[in-house]
């Protein structure tokens, strides 16, 4: 079965999926780019949405092998921004017509932690309604594995987006780049508890791990659509220096150019198997390639986050090496992202949420 007739079929089984994933002729991937954008415009129309990234914290009581913000790296300066800061720069956010932000951090589950959260959560809600926004900043949490009444305090408070990475779905690949401490079970069990508590849920994959195979990616494209994901973030894996992976640099540079191209693979096929679900054009994208966002919009990406977290912190947030837009003279973003997403022929989902249309499906069945 040729290309084309595999992306005129009505559902993709493992085998098609592994077949697009492999792709390498030049003609065959530009048909995967050009079916995958005309499926996510007719689900989910042409617009970009917007949100707003604020790492408020880098204090982490986890040890993933991989990040750069892990508990036993020592080399960074750890930080936790003041609420007073947060509330600000969602108000800027609020005023600039973002429409909605992420509010970031490491992971922990102490009661301090939680209250602060809460508090943020619900001071933002409150302060950022306008007539633009009369339900205030749609607000997603990235703050990491918590319990089911924590889950159901973030959704009171006002958080309505909850992303939380499985980074692979298949539990060897996943035991080889956590602790044993961290367990496949329970993040598995937190995705499930999140929809339990009616957040929208996101997660996501690395592309390009050590010993991580097309069949392994296949599975986890099948794994969003089994698990109703909502939304997904799909980067590629770069490589931090000073984590217990470092010594795949060189595997990594060799791999740039194919890990770049297959991101970009994965996201159409995505795309096209799950059809009305939110997908994010990483940061990490842009890190390989200057305009790697962008090519991810030509792919079927609708959702970018442009970098609100103050200039003063940014270097101590770095997940992997070679992050963008993490210096002093970075501008402020939302000129800059405008200007690359309309360069694509699409244009700015301002004063929107941009919720994902998989969410509101899920709901009614």
């Amino acid at each position: 079965m040729n290309v084309k007739e595999i992306l005129n079929k009505e559902d993709l089984t493992k085998e098609d999926l592994i077949v697009l994933l492999g792709l390498t002729d030049e003609e065959d991937v530009n048909l995967l780019k050009k079916q995958a954008y005309s499926v996510m415009k007719c689900y989910n129309g042409e617009n970009v949405y917007l949100r707003g990234l604020i790492e408020f914290s880098n204090y982490c009581t986890f040890d993933c092998y991989y990040c750069g913000i892990r508990k036993s790296n020592n080399k960074i300066e750890r930080y936790i921004l003041d609420k007073n800061k947060i509330v600000e720069t969602a108000k800027w956010c609020a005023a600039k017509g973002y429409g909605s932000l992420v509010l970031q951090s490491g992971e922990r589950s102490d009661s301090e932690f939680v209250d602060f959260v809460t508090a943020v959560v619900a001071t933002i809600k409150d302060e950022t309604k306008s007539e633009n926004l009369p339900n205030g900043l749609g607000i997603t949490l990235c703050v990491g594995e918590q319990t089911k009444e924590t889950y159901k305090r973030f959704f009171d408070a006002g958080a309505h987006r909850y992303l939380l990475r499985i980074e692979s779905s298949n539990p060897e690949l996943f035991s080889k780049i956590h602790p044993p401490a961290q367990s496949f079970a329970k993040r598995l069990q937190a995705l499930n508890e999140l929809k339990d508590c009616g957040f929208q849920v996101g997660t996501g994959i690395m592309i390009g791990l050590p010993e991580q195979t097309l069949s392994h990616i296949a599975d986890d494209i099948i794994f969003f659509r089994e698990k109703d994901i909502d939304m997904i973030g799909m980067g590629p894996y770069i490589v931090h220096k000073d984590t217990p992976m470092s010594h795949y640099e060189p595997y990594y540079n060799m791999k740039k150019k194919e890990m770049y191209l297959l991101v970009l693979k994965t996201i159409a096929v995505t795309c096209l198997y799950s059809k009305n679900v939110n997908i994010a054009a990483t940061t990490a994208l842009q890190a390989m390639y200057s305009f790697g966002r962008e090519q991810a919009l030509l792919f079927g990406a609708n959702v970018i986050m442009p970098l609100l977290t103050p200039r003063e912190v940014r270097e101590q947030y770095t997940l992997y090496e070679g992050k963008p837009c993490t210096d002093e003279l970075s501008s402020d973003c939302f000129e800059c992202v405008v200007q690359r997403i309309e360069s694509t022929g699409r244009k700015v989902g301002l004063n929107d949420w941009g919720d994902s249309p998989h969410f509101f499906e899920r709901q009614k069945s």
